[in-house]
């Protein structure tokens, strides 16, 4: 059997610091691409796993890294900056929708086609970001999610809080059922999405806490972009951050909100800024 057929991804949080041009400039490079692809880190205290996350990427497979740390209270700037990745600092945290409206700001004035945005904590595999991008470049799709999970047994099996998993699959249910989707999961830290996406959806008027993923879906479904996803196995540890279950619980209800707020704004009841397109 060939060594790169593996029965489950790798589990290697710790890697040394190296530096971004294996990634960016790799010995042997492929074919010219057509398109630029920005991948994005929405960083808050990740020096434990951001080489981890970085090492996974496949050589020449992104453009440019870029991460966001949001007034992280740990060596996450340092290391980042040893590695020679793109760095933005927030000197005070904006939460996570904030570091995310950063993040897609950054891409659209540095002439990004495809954006790969993943959390730098190493629970996404990133050796599946040109699959996922090639969706994208195909014309498939305008929006492409990492689901994590595939089987309710792989996922538990990987670290899923249980509580978690029942969550995910109720709000993920719900979400399919109210908006028209069949996707595996809305709630993924893995997410591709075509430029013409950021340049539509008015992600600036989003919430700065976590709602903002929520809300940036549905805003792209709002605007008729077409969603879709990919396998991409879980990977929970102690190294790995994570939204406790008050966080989780505040995080669910306002999604609840968000998608009867579309419905309002698509019944004509109530109008939402969230859904106004720019300009």
């Amino acid at each position: 059997m060939s060594a790169t057929l593996l029965d489950r991804p790798p589990l290697a949080p710790t890697h040394d610091v190296f530096h971004v041009d294996r990634v960016l400039r790799p010995a042997t490079p492929g074919p010219p691409r057509a398109h630029k692809i920005i991948a994005v880190l929405p960083a808050y205290n990740a020096e434990r796993t951001l080489a981890a996350t970085i090492a996974d990427f496949p050589p020449g497979s992104v453009d440019d890294i870029l991460l966001v740390d949001d007034g992280s209270t740990d060596r996450t700037v340092a290391i980042a900056r040893e590695m020679g990745l793109s760095v933005i600092v927030h000197p005070k945290n904006r939460g996570y929708g904030g570091n995310q409206k950063t993040c897609y700001q950054y891409c659209l004035d540095n002439g990004a086609d495809v954006v790969v945005m993943i959390h730098p904590d190493y629970q996404y595999d990133a050796r599946a970001i040109p699959h996922a991008v090639g969706i994208i470049e195909l014309g498939i799709c305008d929006v492409i999610l990492g689901n994590r999970v595939r089987s309710r047994p792989e996922a538990l099996a990987c670290g899923m809080p249980w509580w978690k998993y029942i969550s995910n699959r109720a709000l993920t249910m719900f979400e399919n059922v109210a908006l028209g989707q069949n996707l595996g999961e809305f709630h993924s830290g893995f997410r591709v999405y075509r430029r013409r996406v950021l340049e539509t959806v008015p992600f600036l008027r989003n919430s700065d806490d976590f709602v903002f993923d929520t809300q940036f879906l549905i805003q792209a479904i709002h605007f008729g972009f077409r969603l879709g996803d990919i396998p991409v196995p879980v990977r929970y540890f102690d190294e790995a951050s994570s939204i406790n279950f008050r966080r989780s619980t505040k995080y669910g209800l306002e999604t609840v909100e968000t998608v009867a707020r579309y419905w309002l704004h698509r019944a004509g009841l109530w109008r939402s800024h969230l859904f106004k397109p720019n300009g």
